[in-house]
């Protein structure tokens, strides 16, 4: 177990409940602590803090996400807007949150309980249980008839005028009781060999919500780096709203995948030929993040919401982001922070020389 708390007292409580439960213990005080034992060490569980000194909380159990899937993740807060936090249950980023001030007989059974899933989980991964694995290739056919995938919008908004959209970003909502949320879909699609058909799904499904918004906002729609190597079939989707091309802004995900892609170079080539924008996630995250740049010539940069989480009170980042501000000035590029949350994180920003601005300060995904 994994415990990552500034406050010692706090620090201590819960190292002293999980430990009498049977668990072995790791603890960090701080992010830079956390992300070295999430390198370091396989952990069957983490309970992390929102707020630390030098970042959130979120930030370690993005990494634990991206380096040990199977590790439940229990995110800590004091805060009273749970809602604010969940996207990153959505994303699969976070497995449970948990309020402070904790009672003991809670944070067990939300422990136990998201260890017990995750055990389950890691069943399914390494093929022991094959009724499982069954029962999600039959989630991913019923999902794949489309009545069960959904398509939510949130806006991106100009700081001239912030309650006006300028454009919206296109997120899977999937409905289905196994497969819930985008990230449990995809990483099924891609054990199942179907991340291609949930992806064109996806897009297709993007590509409608054009007839169900003003004629003068853009749409946002996320590409899986396994389409853009079918070129030809992409291609072929693209063509059917090339007239509404300048409208649409192709967005990159899980750039750091793109060069084990044969092909996903000339997929971009034809698509900005074709007059669709090309926008990179995530700037910020820690993977290729720069690199990739130079070689997608983006018109837009996305910068990852854990650099824009507390930027008020954090000088570093605000360094980071005017750079970033100045690099798309540079390269005619619109800079874009998402996740932002606070009226105090958008001040920052715009003293940071930020023009669009997307997240739950400015409106919650929406199925329209």
């Amino acid at each position: 177990m994994l415990v990552v708390d500034d406050d010692p007292r706090i620090l201590s409580a819960i190292s002293s409940v999980v430990r009498r439960a049977g668990y072995e213990i790791q603890t960090a005080t701080d992010v830079a602590q956390g992300l070295m034992a999430a390198e370091a060490c396989a952990f069957d569980a983490a309970i992390v803090d929102y707020n630390l000194a030098d970042d959130t909380g979120l930030a370690v159990l993005w990494r634990l996400r991206n380096l040990q899937p199977d590790c439940a993740r229990i995110l800590c807060t004091g805060r009273d807007d749970l809602s604010a936090f969940l996207d990153a249950v959505n994303q699969g980023e976070v497995s449970k949150i948990v309020r402070k001030p904790f009672r003991v007989p809670e944070l067990l059974s939300h422990l136990n309980e998201a260890v017990q899933t995750r055990r389950r989980r890691g069943r399914l991964g390494t093929g022991q249980s094959a009724e499982v694995a069954l029962a999600e290739r039959r989630a991913i056919e019923e999902l794949l008839q489309g009545e069960l995938l959904k398509m939510a919008i949130q806006p991106i908004v100009h700081r001239d005028s912030t309650d006006v959209a300028r454009f919206y970003e296109c997120l899977m909502r999937p409905q289905h009781a196994l497969l819930s949320n985008p990230m449990e879909l995809l990483g099924a699609g891609e054990r199942h060999g179907e991340i291609v058909s949930v992806s064109n799904l996806a897009l297709d499904k993007a590509l409608m919500v054009l007839d169900k918004i003003p004629d003068e906002v853009g749409l946002f729609v996320n590409l899986h780096p396994a389409q853009l190597g079918q070129t030809e079939e992409l291609m072929h989707r693209l063509r059917r709203v090339q007239d509404q091309a300048h409208r649409i802004v192709l967005e990159i995900t899980e750039r750091s995948r793109l060069h084990d892609i044969d092909g996903w170079d000339e997929s971009i080539r034809l698509a900005g030929e074709m007059g669709f924008g090309i926008a990179v996630d995530d700037l910020g995250a820690g993977y290729s993040s720069l690199a990739i740049l130079a070689d997608l010539r983006p018109q837009f940069i996305k910068l990852d919401m854990s650099l824009v989480r507390n930027i008020d009170a954090e000088p570093r980042k605000q360094r980071l982001v005017q750079l970033m501000v100045t690099f798309g000035d540079a390269t005619d590029a619109g800079v874009i922070a998402e996740g932002v949350e606070t009226a105090e994180e958008e001040a920052a920003l715009r003293d940071c020389g930020i023009q669009l601005f997307q997240g739950y300060f400015f409106g919650r995904p929406t199925i329209p």
